[in-house]
């Protein structure tokens, strides 16, 4: 314990340089910017700046990613509750409710538990964060390659069979990324493969690319092709003010969705929408009289701070797994999985010895990162919804000039621009026909890691496979990974 709290007093240090507080306070500025407008979402806005990890240190902008991630969880809230146009799928049970406060005159209130809500659940999971995810890290450095493959392939079969409208659209994607985390140099006999005679595909696909393609590019074709240009009208704003009726019914409210979503935040459970509809769906449960009365109708606060709270701790838990296990569970920790990687920094049960100092500035940034946002929403509430006079075509064409003018700037290759908008209609057919697009990511950055550590377990087990059931770690994930696929199966037969 006390060498927790001296490795996160050095992580303040770090953390606390006027740099570092600098692209903690653009990445959070960024965020809520990217919440606030519609269909853009931190996953789209962390894989258009991944170009930047070729100029900035690692520490910055592994903290300036960490601003964009949870910035946007405050910032669609706002545009949630005034316009009832949710800018990220984590706010779309805040609109149910917070839009119809705003009708009725009480936006202020509903802004104001959304904020201060998302604030609480954000500073609570970042302690969890800090206390468990070394004891987690403690205990997976001592898996061997049968459970690190088994690991993996959990996270495929999560990924892919929760992400999406099926789990055949999910493992698809899944394949789509796999194959593409195959082309280049095999790792250990150094053949070529699946490079077409192409020599710019020797060292592999660019995960940059590939994410830049599939969100960026991909969100703004689709945009520009399929969607309506829909006029919204913006609720009077009211003081951003709780009564102390407004505290007694939200701190609970509050407490309750940090205690859903946080759990939710280290599986990986398809990211926010469980643990929002789940904390939406309790807190209706538990209202009585007048302030069930309120759900539906004038809208009701509890409906605004449990959702928020959830939406919030479950993003922030979500860094468990990422830096521990060098699991993502979302698409955004996906990509964030991607800038580490372009440092040559794999996140892993290893990740606090050999790079404790990134990782404990990391930590420090989100307690930092979580009062800024507070200041920036409380009193800014006005200059944000302004953003979204932006015109959708002038912001689509900005979307894809950085998308382009970030990829070439990487390698000042016109290859990587083809390649670029290749994988970006590949993007957009996935989006039309409804493949997510996660599994693609995950499959591309944990293929070869999977690869390596199947044949290193083969290697142990002398070329039998029986390796993979000989050892009960590896039994019991292999044994969790059939239950991910299989019990919703029999669940929807029963039904």
């Amino acid at each position: 314990m006390i060498d927790i709290w001296g490795q996160l007093m050095q992580g303040f240090a770090t953390a606390g340089t006027p740099v570092n507080l600098l692209w903690a306070f653009v990445g959070c500025a960024l965020g809520t910017a990217v919440g606030v407008l519609p269909g853009i979402g931190p996953a789209t806005a962390v894989a258009m700046l991944l170009p930047i990890t070729a100029k900035v240190e690692a520490t910055a902008s592994m903290i300036f990613f960490a601003g964009i991630y949870y910035g946007a969880m405050y910032g669609g809230s706002t545009t949630s509750i005034l316009l009832n146009t949710p800018g990220e799928t984590a706010s779309m049970v805040t609109a149910m409710e917070g839009n119809k406060m705003a009708r009725s005159g009480r936006a202020g209130a509903a802004l104001a538990t959304s904020a201060i809500g998302s604030f609480v659940a954000g500073s609570i999971a970042t302690v969890l964060v800090t206390l468990f995810a070394p004891v987690v890290a403690d205990f997976a450095v001592r898996l061997g390659p049968p459970e690190y493959f088994m690991l993996m392939l959990l996270a495929f079969t999560t990924v892919s069979a929760v992400l999406g409208q099926s789990a055949v659209r999910g493992i698809t994607a899944l394949f789509v990324g796999l194959a593409l985390g195959l082309i280049g140099m095999d790792q250990i006999t150094g053949q070529a493969r699946y490079t077409g005679g192409v020599p710019e595909l020797l060292d592999g696909v660019e995960i940059v690319l590939v994410a830049v393609g599939l969100f960026a590019v991909a969100e703004a074709l689709h945009a520009v092709l399929f969607e309506g240009r829909a006029v919204e009208t913006a609720n009077r704003m009211s003081r951003v003010t709780m009564s102390a009726s407004d505290w007694r019914r939200s701190i609970p409210a509050w407490l309750r969705g940090t205690a859903i979503g946080a759990p939710f935040g280290c599986i990986p459970a398809g990211g926010t929408e469980i643990p929002t509809f789940l904390s939406y769906a309790t807190e209706k449960k538990l209202a009585k009289g007048d302030n069930l009365a309120e759900f539906g109708t004038r809208g009701a606060i509890e409906g605004v701070a449990g959702p928020e709270a959830a939406n919030n701790a479950t993003v922030t838990a979500a860094l468990i797994p990422l830096l521990t296990l060098g699991i993502p569970v979302s698409n955004t920790t996906a990509i964030l999985l991607g800038a580490f990687q372009n440092y040559g920094i794999q996140p892993g049960p290893q990740l606090f010895s050999s790079a404790s100092a990134l990782v404990w500035a990391l930590i420090a940034s989100l307690y930092i990162g979580n009062v800024m946002l507070l200041v920036l929403n409380l009193p800014l509430v006005g200059l944000w919804v302004k953003l979204l006079k932006v015109p959708k075509p002038q912001l689509y064409a900005g979307i894809l000039i950085f998308a382009t003018v970030g990829a070439y700037g990487m390698r000042q290759s016109a290859f990587d621009l083809f390649l670029l908008y290749a994988i970006g209609l590949l993007g957009l057919v996935m989006r039309r026909f409804c493949f997510p697009t996660a599994p693609v990511v995950v499959g591309m950055i944990l293929g070869p890691l999977a690869e390596a550590q199947l044949r290193n377990a083969i290697s142990i087990g002398e070329g039998s496979a029986m390796v993979f059931l000989q050892r009960p770690m590896s039994v019991g994930l292999l044994l969790v990974v059939l239950a991910v696929l299989l019990v919703p199966q029999w669940l929807k037969r029963r039904a």
